[in-house]
């Protein structure tokens, strides 16, 4: 009698725990996003990650926020761990464009899209969509900015200019430079502008990792052997943290006081450290790239993606990775100076006075 009392017993309890186990796996039903986002070093990534988290979370997603620190391997560490946790799509912002083909495979594998965030992904078919901005348009603005500055469309010069690019790992350093370079080169050519180092080819300019550090020390190097006598005009920068790097050398030698002024210096992102340098005199322009605005377009692709429907893009030929030309979608950047800061950074709500004191 005991033994059948038993059985019975063991049989309701294992009646219970299927259906907690089919309760609990009801309640947290929500499909898994897994973000993968560089490093926090940067202002713009943080706010990426955030922006795109609460907009995906408000959707009725969960997300898995991850940032690698700018170290290839704890990314792929954290890509496997999301697919190994059953992530149903993934948004990836690269550190190497050309590091994650293994990786990616075995999404694929799992049946889950991929989405690339503002870097493309190299060498990989298992790209589902891209999402970023008009890259190369990004460097005409910063290249027309300086020759409209200089007032080389007007016959004026000739003028210094030293060169910088982002980080050769990062398919989009490629983008904002050759953007830059079809408004500089003709006037390089003509010598109206001239690059005293001589350091003009992507791969003699490019900075590992966007570092400011490493920007500092190429402009010392720069400015010990090329002008302890003459003086730089412009300086095309392509990124906020490499033009703090930039100011930094340039104020070491004297720039930014009242018989040398600081030459025209561009920039990307409107971190807050850079638009404050704006607003005291010292960087002259930067762009402004909502993260918003992609986060939100990321956002749409993860559910198209998920619900198998085609997500909206503008662009099927520009941003072949080597293996596939991944269909994208570009928003638009805006080109920021002191005139015009306020209009576009405060009055759109990306930041607050407060936070540009």
């Amino acid at each position: 009698m005991m033994k059948r009392i038993n059985k019975v017993f063991g049989a309701l309890l294992a009646t219970v725990l299927i259906l907690s186990v089919s309760a609990c796996k009801q309640g947290s039903g929500k499909k898994i996003v897994g973000i993968a986002m560089p490093t926090q070093s940067s202002q713009r990534w943080i706010q990426d990650g955030n922006n795109m988290k609460k907009i995906l979370e408000d959707r009725g997603y969960q997300v898995d926020l991850q940032y690698a620190e700018d170290s290839i391997d704890a990314q792929v560490a954290q890509l496997e761990n999301m697919i190994t946790k059953g992530a149903n799509c993934l948004v990836i912002a690269s550190i190497d464009g050309e590091s994650l083909t293994n990786v990616l495979k075995k999404a694929a594998d799992a049946k889950i899209p991929v989405i690339a965030y503002d870097r493309l992904i190299r060498n990989s078919e298992h790209v589902s969509y891209y999402a970023t901005f008009d890259n190369f348009l990004v460097g005409v603005m910063q290249g027309g900015y300086i020759v409209d500055k200089l007032g080389l469309a007007d016959g004026k010069g000739p003028f210094n200019i030293e060169l910088f690019a982002g980080s050769p790992d990062d398919n989009n350093a490629y983008f904002f430079y050759n953007g830059a370079m079809s408004k500089l080169q003709p006037y390089i050519d003509s010598k109206k502008l001239v690059v005293k180092s001589g350091q003009i080819k992507f791969d003699k300019v490019a900075t590992l990792r966007w570092d400011g550090a490493t920007a500092q020390q190429r402009m010392d190097n720069i400015l010990t052997a090329n002008y302890t006598s003459a003086k730089v005009d412009a300086v095309l920068s392509p990124y906020d943290g490499i033009s703090i790097g930039i100011l930094s050398s340039l104020k070491s030698v004297g720039y930014g006081s009242a018989g040398k002024p600081l030459p025209i210096v561009t920039g990307q992102d409107a971190e807050v450290p850079s638009v404050k340098s704006m607003i005291a005199g010292e960087q002259t322009s930067t762009i402004f790239k909502d993260t918003r605005t992609l986060a939100k377009r990321a956002a749409n692709m993860v559910d198209s993606v998920l619900k198998g429907e085609e997500a909206e893009v503008n662009d099927t030929k520009t941003y072949d990775n080597g293996v596939k030309v991944v269909p994208s979608y570009l928003e638009s950047p805006v080109s920021v100076d002191i005139t015009n800061y306020k209009e576009a950074l405060i009055d759109t709500g990306y930041y607050t006075e407060d936070q540009l004191k």
